[in-house]
């Protein structure tokens, strides 16, 4: 086993989601040795932001920081958000994750709750995740019954309930704002910030809002070191990332590499390359929000600064592969119909632009487009970046620059005029 596998160091094991199985393979040991050799919160604070873990959803925010940011004399409860809601079209790590081992991510919330003070987790978790629901709904009984979770966790005094919390299926609701809305009840917008949740979070209370694949690195923090975790990956983003790759490539799949690994590295060696006989056309790196990349951008490492710095983003490490085969202009116009379905209507900018984004790229796709409206995209697009509550309409803007820009001769090649 590579010294960098770790989140899914026991994804080969089919019975890994049976507790027994799990305890055998060394889970819950850290949240054991924690609680019996009454580690303190502030330590476990302190390894996990000199570990430089960082939100693995998107932003990627520095966990430990943000840990740091809820108060902890509050006399409000404090809670904790496991964002499973996966929408991200490409993504497919978070299901892996609940689906095969469930117990690494309980582990890692047990660590989390205690660290902050918190003594209720929800995983909002995606609608049609009936699969993982289920898995993880017997992984949070079974370590219930072992005293793993629960009233008085091994004696220690401490108290922790995991509940699972189903959506229903909004690409939105994968917004942290969003989520707390949707979990309170209520419409699946998303919230002004400030007030930031670590402050006014669930219910009016401090929460601690992290990914799936976050919260479960955090058990390989406390086993191996802050400082040696870090080193997998590079100065400022340590550890792993799963990269979900699809697409046009030899071995699709799910693979865990250590941060900063170049994306052509990826592409290439450990997807195999494109598919027999056909030429890389494009790649969009970190999910459909991500700007596209053409094959002479593809030499940077995959880490947050560095694809933000080469015009796009690491995103949640989907990356997309597109051969010659393929169409730009109808992938621009399914991916604008993604945005314009899913936005939630709230402001304007959003509302409308992502129609209109989508109209555009159906008509130009249909054969019926003119020049100018291409210049009408990027006359639009950039109108949806910032001027919302939240970031769906940034998240067709961007694309939509990148793609209309770097692919114009393709889109004016369907154009009569």
């Amino acid at each position: 086993m590579p010294e960098h596998i770790l989140v899914t160091r026991n994804f080969q094991y089919p019975d890994q989601p049976e507790l027994k199985i799990a305890l055998s393979r060394g889970t819950y040991e850290q949240w054991k040795r924690i609680l019996s050799e009454k580690i303190s919160p502030e330590d476990i604070i302190n390894e996990v932001k000199t570990a430089k873990l960082r939100g693995q959803g998107g932003a990627g925010f520095p966990a430990g920081v943000k840990w740091g940011f809820v108060p902890q004399d509050t006399p409000k409860p404090k809670y904790l958000c496991v964002n499973a809601d996966e929408g991200e079209p490409g993504t497919f790590k978070d299901r892996a994750l609940l689906e095969k081992d469930p117990h690494q991510l309980l582990e890692g919330i047990a660590i989390t709750c205690f660290a902050v003070g918190i003594h209720t987790a929800y995983i909002y978790m995606r609608g049609e995740f009936y699969d993982p629901q289920r898995i993880v709904q017997k992984a949070i009984d079974d370590a219930k019954k072992e005293g793993l979770l629960g009233k008085d966790i091994q004696g220690s005094g401490f108290d922790l309930e995991v509940i699972i919390h189903m959506g229903a299926g909004a690409y939105i609701c994968g917004e942290e704002t969003a989520l707390l809305n949707s979990l309170e009840g209520k419409k699946g917008w998303p919230r002004l910030k400030p007030p930031f949740p670590a402050l006014v979070g669930a219910f009016g209370c401090p929460t601690v809002i992290n990914n799936v694949e976050t919260i479960s690195g955090v058990p390989h923090i406390m086993n191996m070191g802050g400082e040696a975790f870090q080193k997998i990956g590079t100065e400022n983003d340590g550890g792993t990332k799963l990269f979900g790759i699809s697409g046009h490539v030899q071995k699709p799949g799910l693979y865990e590499l250590p941060m900063g690994t170049p994306l052509k590295e990826l592409v290439f060696d450990v997807a195999g390359g494109v598919r027999d006989g056909h030429e890389l056309k494009a790649v969009i790196p970190g999910g459909s929000s991500t700007p596209i990349l053409k094959p002479d951008e593809l030499d940077i490492p995959l880490e947050f600064e560095a694809m933000m710095e080469a015009g796009t983003m690491l995103g949640s490490g989907a990356a997309i592969v597109l051969d010659e085969t393929v169409s730009i202009p109808e992938v621009f116009m399914v991916m604008s119909r993604f945005y314009a379905h899913e936005s939630c209507g709230q402001c304007t900018p959003c509302r409308e632009g992502c129609t209109w984004i989508y109209k555009i790229a159906r008509k130009i796709y249909e054969g019926n487009g003119v020049p100018a409206d291409l210049d009408l995209i990027l006359d639009l697009a950039p109108m949806l970046d910032g001027t919302t509550v939240c970031p769906l309409g940034a998240a067709l803007a961007a694309p939509a620059i990148a793609i209309v820009e770097k692919f114009r001769d393709e889109f004016l090649g369907m154009m009569k005029n």
